[in-house]
């Protein structure tokens, strides 16, 4: 499956908007409308070569040849759990692999995406913060990894949740958000979409505004304080303001929004700090994620007891805030939320 020759200097093709396309065509002297030919077997027919676009012109598909590729390129390594989650290990930037994961469950696919290699943010409880940032993902990376994993053309659900910040690299994510969800793309509807983030003011605006994906925002804590202490980047967006900024949008019905919260034993696990979330979230129809925390090596936080993470569950909801424990998948492979790190293991 691969095609990939980067020694050749050739541009992938896959990560390209219908309006890259026509201008590719135009360089290559292919007519317009072969642009939405090129779109049907990059991400329809999920070609793998030039040479399999056949209802171009041979000469045309020479000349797209002495520049472009398509650009899939197979995982260079995969890691498979006893629960049935895939963690796929690929090509990324700055040197430094990045990994996607395969989370199989009944009915639902979900493949969970990098955006970045590395991290900026700096959370001190993420095994892909802890390696610092080695450098954005083009779109024709992100979309690598859904068309290369297997299964791919069982995936019912995206998630960008894997390595990086989204909103750190908006456009890129942006334009695959477009390919996936476009009708000349592969046409997925943005439902079945959800992108995570911190809470970058102005990025995050722009995604709610031009996308239709579901939104998730990690917050771990309902106080400014602690929640700076596990995240700096509350000291520039504050997730008081980041709330502000979502009660400006209606998201009862086209779209999701959630907020992620690891529970850690003794520090954000008990009823005042129930209470201060249900305080903070009032009003806004939301669900929060409660997620158990994966140790981490010489970290001193510890994921709290199943029945401390129920009794927070249940006061939640009792304060009228859904809230559900998610399920932990791939702890032995270590895919499980917050310990990717872009690393080859046996």
């Amino acid at each position: 499956m691969t095609n990939s020759t980067p020694a050749s200097g050739r541009k992938p093709l896959i990560g390209l908007t219908l309006e890259e396309l026509r201008a590719v065509a135009a360089e290559c002297g292919l007519p317009a409308f072969a642009a939405g030919q090129m779109a049907r077997w990059l991400y329809e027919k999920r070609a793998t070569e030039i040479g399999q676009m056949t209802d171009l012109s041979k000469r045309g598909r020479e000349r797209l040849e002495q520049s472009y590729r398509v650009g899939r390129e197979t995982p260079k390594a995969a890691a498979r759990s006893t629960d049935g989650t895939v963690k796929y290990l690929f090509d990324g930037a700055g040197g430094r692999d990045v990994e996607a994961v395969f989370i199989p469950d009944r009915d639902r696919a979900t493949l969970c995406v990098s955006s970045q290699a590395g991290c900026r943010m700096g959370c001190r409880f993420c095994m892909t913060g802890r390696q610092g940032f080695h450098g954005q993902l083009p779109a024709s990376a992100i979309i690598n990894q859904v068309l290369s994993v297997d299964d791919s053309d069982q995936l019912t659900n995206l998630v960008f949740m894997g390595m990086g910040e989204p909103m750190d690299n908006l456009p890129e994510v942006m334009k695959a958000i477009q390919i996936l969800t476009a009708p000349w793309g592969m046409a997925w509807s943005p439902k079945r979409i959800t992108v995570s983030s911190i809470g970058k003011l102005q990025e995050l605006r722009t995604l709610i505004e031009q996308t239709k994906v579901h939104v998730a925002i990690s917050i771990h804590s309902p106080y400014s304080a602690e929640r700076e202490s596990l995240m700096p980047v509350e000291r520039a967006y504050p997730i008081v303001r980041v709330i502000e900024l979502l009660r400006d949008y209606d998201f009862a019905h086209q779209r999701r929004l959630s907020f992620e919260y690891i529970v850690w034993r003794g520090l954000n696990d008990d009823r005042r700090h129930a209470d201060a979330l249900g305080r903070l979230l009032r009003g806004l129809d939301c669900r929060v994620n409660l997620i158990r925390y994966h140790s981490l090596p010489d970290s001193e936080l510890h994921t709290a007891p199943e029945g401390t993470m129920t009794a927070f569950r249940d006061r939640l909801n009792e304060l009228g805030i859904t809230a559900t424990i998610r399920a932990s998948r791939g702890e032995d492979i270590q895919a499980a939320c917050g310990m990717l790190a872009g690393e080859a293991r046996k």
